[in-house]
């Protein structure tokens, strides 16, 4: 699997352009800005952007979308309840003092347990919330690897203190969805570096062990 990571818009979240070597076909994974570079670096590649999949709505995992499906005609999936974020992002950014892009309708709502081919690879849905009502992971168990969007970081858990947020739940999702994967899941967060199942289970400050 091609996995690459491109940091993008004001506050340089991390995107991640996915695509699978044989067939071509590739995700873009919260496209949170900089359409052009993320185009750009597709077309290095080589691969075709079928589908562009969000972990979550907030402004700076969204703005590019609207630019990449109209480039590339690609489908645009996200939580049934995280649709009120995507719409509203350029007021949100504003909000924090910097410009960002409304995003269009989905064209397919994620659910809990859908899987998404991509070329010759799967991606499982797992529904995480916490940071935010409709949080989702995306999990390849082939390649061992999972990306987290801001539900767990490295060394760190995402913000609980916006529209929807919930520590309770957020700490749930962590222990119930994601430990339970195996050790050594490489998980590529939202922000910042990547890391593994297994280090943030015996190491994360942030998540209570035990029951």
């Amino acid at each position: 699997m091609i996995i690459e990571a491109i940091l993008v818009g004001p506050i340089k979240a991390d995107c991640y352009l996915i695509g699978c070597e044989t067939t071509g076909e590739a995700a873009v994974i919260d496209a949170g800005g900089d359409a052009e570079l993320i185009l750009g670096r597709a077309r290095l590649h080589g691969l075709t952007i079928r589908f562009i999949l969000n972990t979550h709505g907030h402004f700076d995992h969204v703005s590019a979308i609207q630019a990449i499906c109209e480039a590339t005609g690609a489908e645009f999936r996200i939580h049934e309840r995280e649709t009120y974020f995507p719409s509203s992002a350029a007021a949100a950014g504003r909000e924090f003092g910097v410009e960002a892009e409304d995003a269009p309708e989905p064209d397919c709502f994620l659910t809990d347990g859908m899987t998404i081919g991509i070329g010759t690879y799967l991606l499982q849905v797992i529904h995480t919330p916490g940071h935010s009502m409709g949080g989702c992971c995306f999990w390849c168990e082939s390649e061992g690897v999972v990306f987290t969007g801001d539900t767990l970081f490295n060394g760190a858990i995402g913000r609980v203190d916006l529209p929807g947020g919930s520590l309770f739940s957020l700490h749930r999702s962590i222990k119930e969805r994601l430990y339970v994967l195996g050790d050594h899941t490489r998980v590529y967060p939202g922000h910042g570096t990547t890391t593994t199942i297994g280090r943030e289970r015996l190491h994360n400050p942030h998540v209570p062990r035990g029951a």
